[in-house]
């Protein structure tokens, strides 16, 4: 009996210890410090000041407004992930609260974080396979639509007119033009590790140099999180309430 618990907590360890390695090479220092020995959290001592927040923390310190939403974003869902912040900035508007009152953060995890990279990534890595985002239907009406995906972010550089959804026109539903109403992305680190893994190995590659790679090429005003459900957890303890961006 003594020897089985010994193996689950030996096991344990080694876990926590593969887990902050991970972390530790994306940088991610919010989430080794916990892992770290898989010691057990102490009570903080009275008169102790708190430990410093980390950087992902203090980015959804920014989230303002009286009105919150976090969308999460797991699947390309077509236009969805876009849209739907969109909508509720427009509906919001109508209905007479401006988007200054607003706080919206869309979780970019899963296969939906090469939304968070650059036009050069996409073309590089063949995002738009990877990720399965070659179909956004309809709505999608830029002029290279048929080759978008395998050349470039569909939702980076944006022209007037990419986007038509019948009975509303022409709607800016581009990343720059989300950012400039106030919504704030962040992408899936974990996710980023893993992803990066699996691809340098398909093209055969080294995986830091991928990792390095990508990491240099994030849309500007994208924060990496440790994780999405991380983010989802944050956003949700700063009053955001939960949207499936599907």
């Amino acid at each position: 009996m003594e020897e089985n618990k010994l193996n689950q907590t030996t096991k344990r360890r080694s876990f926590l210890g593969k887990l902050a390695t991970g972390a530790a090479a994306l940088g991610l220092v919010s989430v080794v410090s916990p892992l770290r020995l898989g010691a057990q959290q102490k009570p903080p001592m009275k008169g102790k000041a708190p430990a410093p927040k980390g950087e992902a923390d203090l980015w959804f310190d920014k989230i303002k407004g009286r009105h919150r939403v976090v969308y999460d974003a797991t699947r390309p869902h077509e236009i969805m992930p876009f849209a739907w912040p969109k909508i509720f900035l427009m509906t919001n508007e109508s209905t007479g609260t401006p988007s200054s009152e607003c706080g919206v953060v869309v979780v970019l995890r899963h296969d939906a974080i090469g939304y968070a990279f650059q036009d050069s990534m996409w073309a590089k890595y063949n995002f738009g396979e990877v990720f399965k985002a070659g179909e956004l239907g309809p709505a999608f009406q830029a002029a290279d639509a048929a080759t978008a995906t395998k050349t470039r972010n569909p939702f980076w550089n944006t022209h007037p007119g990419d986007f038509k959804v019948p009975g509303v026109g022409a709607v800016d539903i581009g990343i720059k033009d989300l950012q400039k109403s106030g919504v704030m992305f962040c992408v899936c680190g974990a996710a980023m590790m893993v992803y990066s893994n699996v691809i340098a190995g398909m093209m055969k590659m080294n995986a830091d140099d991928v990792m390095k790679d990508w990491k240099a090429n994030i849309i500007p005003g994208i924060q990496i999180v440790p994780s999405g459900v991380w983010a989802l957890g944050r956003a949700q303890e700063h009053k955001c309430g939960y949207i499936f961006a599907g």
